[in-house]
């Protein structure tokens, strides 16, 4: 069943009004009184403002009587003020109303600025939060447009709802009042009558826009979406010569965010031609009625002066309610979407009270383990396993048999939903997940580096640590003399995700950044597999070493890189279907020595085709 506009209409006003109240803290603190200081001396400017710019139409008045000898509704000191002194107090008048609007902005500029600050730490806190499993299924660049457009709809959203909506309510409220008190009910229902066609017309006109808004916004997270993927694939993309396929997919989303801009714009002039009727039509009334007043004798020309001016000082806020008011609304969308964001909830939490991990040896126990990412599909089906203090464990198996999955289970991506997985006896989940991830080591597949120095990059495994510290987790990975013999040594840029380096380049400084973490346990999850022959086996060198007085788990696809590990582990299935060292394994003549020979067979037909 689809739901009705009215639902809709329903849902749009809840989610704006839970974004308010997420909002609302930013502005008004508690324990920080210096915010709500600001706020309030924010205000006064504000009301003085106002206050300064619906009081100058009488010094414009009074000037205009002056010089036209109408002086007989003004007041004394108008008259002994003179046409002269009144047209420049006029002039001071309006310095005063911009001058306390600057300070009113510039006072509330921190409190806007701290309130966007604190909301994207939040946000970017939250995201590394989230589970692998959220992440996997997130497009980054979808991701990425979401944060920046409701963190930058924060500031607008505060400074908007209390400068521009409040301040207009209180302006139109002083002039209805003036109009009423000065002129007559008659001119007082034309306002009226004006700013409620106006405001309703403008409203129903908004809402029809946020819809076309919205729809260009999705177009605009669908092209960056697919600009970020192509441009994070680079390499697919030349390798399979499809720039101009690359380039038609991009095209074809930004056809539809063309379309949809086009909407907005055509919706903008229909919206702001009705505003001008509805304005002009107020305007044109009450200016006659004004001109009719003035033949009566029941007006000066100053009076009419005044009626105009007050008209023009209603018209020119209202000319912004439109936009004003659609800002909100997108504002209101962009930061929903944002806090939907924010109340996504952790997958892997920590439990009340968590104690920090206590790694005496590096035990690693996994007991009757299973585990699958959808119910309806278990991955690890009861798997056993356990690796003693300062012992290796290699875990083979094919595709899709879980291996990777433990290695996850591990460094707790994900909970396992029966059994246990145990760390010198304590469950990973009674543990922090701060505690447990400064124990454990990963060299993965294929190391991601930061587009920054290689300093950084080795650093990063302790930030703290000192220079000679991190060239001696390079030389110990095999890499300093390369990275001494470049132009610009340490500080030399790798590139997005490293691509100025080789596979084995990259993998040496992940390999010198995890020496660098010293971790008592380690996790190699396929760390070779993506090298040719020749770097592997210089790299498996600096993992031996690496391994030396440490728990190690070698996840592997090339079993002559595991064949000295204390205990080898067959997967299949979900299930452990073989078990023990290199050799016996081998005299057995079972899965494991089916696997050994074909890839021996693999190798020794490479090295004929070479």
């Amino acid at each position: 069943m689809r739901p009705t506009t009215l639902d809709l209409s329903q849902k749009q006003r809840e989610s704006g009004w839970r974004t308010i109240r997420r909002v609302w803290p930013y502005l008004w603190p508690d324990g920080q009184a210096w915010v709500k200081r600001r706020v309030v001396a924010a205000l006064l400017m504000l009301v003085l403002s106002k206050v300064v710019s619906v009081g100058t139409p009488f010094l414009y008045k009074a000037a205009v009587d002056g010089l036209t000898g109408d002086n007989g509704q003004s007041a004394a000191w108008m008259l002994a003020a003179g046409a002269v002194g009144l047209t420049v107090a006029y002039g001071v008048a309006r310095l005063m109303n911009v001058g306390f609007q600057q300070l009113r902005d510039a006072i509330f500029a921190k409190v806007g600025q701290r309130a966007l600050r604190a909301l994207a730490l939040e946000t970017f806190t939250h995201i590394h939060r989230l589970s692998m499993r959220y992440h996997i299924t997130r497009k980054t660049g979808g991701l990425s447009r979401i944060i920046e457009r409701g963190v930058k709809g924060v500031e607008f959203l505060l400074r908007f709802l209390l400068f521009s909506i409040g301040p207009l309510a209180l302006e139109l409220l002083m002039i209805a009042a003036i109009f009423f008190f000065v002129f007559g009910a008659g001119y007082l229902a034309v306002v009226v009558v004006t700013i409620a066609l106006y405001v309703w017309f403008t409203f129903k006109v908004t809402e029809w826009r946020v819809k076309i808004r919205k729809e260009m916004n999705d177009q605009d997270t669908d092209a960056n979406q697919k600009a970020i993927d192509s441009l994070l694939n680079f390499e697919t993309v030349k390798y399979f010569g499809a720039e101009g396929r690359e380039a038609a997919r991009y095209d074809a989303a930004m056809a539809g965010y063309e379309a949809a801009a086009l909407k907005t714009s055509y919706s903008l002039a229909f919206l702001n031609f009705g505003q001008s009727v509805f304005i002009t039509g107020g305007l044109v009334a009450v200016m006659v009625m004004a001109a009719v007043g003035v033949q009566n004798g029941a007006l000066t020309v100053g009076d009419f002066v005044m009626v105009n001016a007050y008209m023009i000082q209603i018209t020119m806020p209202l000319n912004f309610l439109g936009t004003v008011y659609r800002e909100i609304r997108q504002s209101l969308v962009d930061m929903g979407e944002m806090f939907d964001l924010l109340e996504q909830p952790a997958e892997v939490a920590d439990k009340p009270g968590a104690k920090v991990l206590n790694v005496k040896g590096g035990t690693l126990e996994l007991r009757d383990v299973t585990f699958g990412y959808e119910p309806a599909r278990p991955i690890l089906k009861g798997v056993s396993l356990s690796v003693p203090a300062g012992g290796s464990v290699a875990i083979v198996g094919p595709s899709g048999s879980g291996k990777s999955t433990i290695g996850r289970l591990l460094f707790r991506f994900y909970d396992v939903k029966e059994g246990a997985l145990l760390i010198d006896g304590q469950d990973v989940r009674d543990v922090t997940q701060t505690s447990l991830h400064a124990q454990i080591g990963v060299v993965p597949q294929d190391t991601v580096l930061f587009n920054d120095t290689i300093l950084y990059n080795i650093a990063y495994g302790r930030p703290e640590a000192s220079r000679a510290e991190i060239e001696a987790a390079a030389a110990a990975a095999n890499i300093h003399d390369f990275i001494s013999a470049l132009p610009d040594c340490y500080q030399t840029t790798v590139g997005e995700r490293g691509l100025k380096l080789s596979g084995g380049e990259k993998q040496r400084v992940g390999i010198a950044r995890t020496l660098l973490k010293n971790p008592p346990i380690l996790l190699l999850d396929e760390a070779t597999s993506a090298l040719d022959s020749e770097t592997e086996a210089s790299i498996q060198g600096e993992l031996s070493a690496m391994g030396k007085g440490r728990t190690v788990i070698t996840i592997a696809h090339r079993l002559s890189t595991i064949v000295d590990a204390d205990e080898i582990v067959v997967l299949e299935n979900g299930l452990i279907v073989e078990r023990g060292r290199h050799q016996a394994l081998l005299d057995r003549g079972g899965r494991y020595a089916a696997m050994w020979q074909r890839q021996q067979a693999g190798e020794e037909d490479a090295v004929a085709a070479e």
